[in-house]
């Protein structure tokens, strides 16, 4: 593994999910001190610096993180397991969204719909290509088509986040269809 990739996991999971691990302290809305974050890193036996941080930062494919306008905090945009306080827009959301998944989860999903499982919410993509890469990372990928519309008509809240990542707390089957295959 690369180590800007092994950069992006690590922020990944401290900022998203264990930020005791680092010893990170998150404020309400998933903020941490970077000065904290790079001592964490060091710690950890892993280089950076302020510049190698924010190029990390710039370059995500899928633009995880963000950095405050002062530089002085960074937090992970969405897919927190930890509790922290959304700032996202609630927005009403295109006719349809994409979800990219594999084949050995169709089955529960046509039973039960999309889950947050272990993160706050469902993401949803607002395009293939974005569901495509989500969904290749298990494998093959199966791309679901969400009518999305249908379900904001219906009652269903959406939210939009800053790096164009829609969020819904549940996709029910009914809204579900199987796009494609690709692989």
């Amino acid at each position: 593994m690369s180590a800007d990739r092994q950069l992006s996991k690590t922020l990944s999971y401290w900022l998203r999910h264990k930020p005791d691990a680092a010893g990170l302290a998150l404020d309400p809305h998933g903020w941490a001190e970077v000065a904290a974050v790079l001592a964490a890193l060091g710690r950890k036996g892993l280089s950076c610096d302020i510049a190698r941080l924010h190029a990390t930062v710039a370059s995500n494919d899928k633009q995880r993180f963000e950095l405050s306008p002062d530089g002085a905090r960074i937090r992970a945009r969405q897919g927190h397991s930890v509790a922290i306080a959304h700032d996202w827009p609630a927005a009403s959301p295109p006719e349809l969204l994409y979800h990219g998944t594999v084949e050995r989860f169709l089955p529960p999903i046509r039973a039960e719909g999309l889950k947050p499982m272990g993160r706050h919410h469902v993401h949803l993509s607002p395009d293939i290509d974005t569901a495509a890469r989500v969904g290749a990372r298990r494998g093959p990928p199966v791309i679901l088509a969400v009518r999305a519309a249908a379900m904001a008509a219906e009652g269903h809240a959406f939210l939009l986040t800053s790096n164009h990542v829609w969020l819904t707390d549940h996709v029910p089957p009914a809204f579900l269809d199987v796009l494609h295959h690709l692989g």
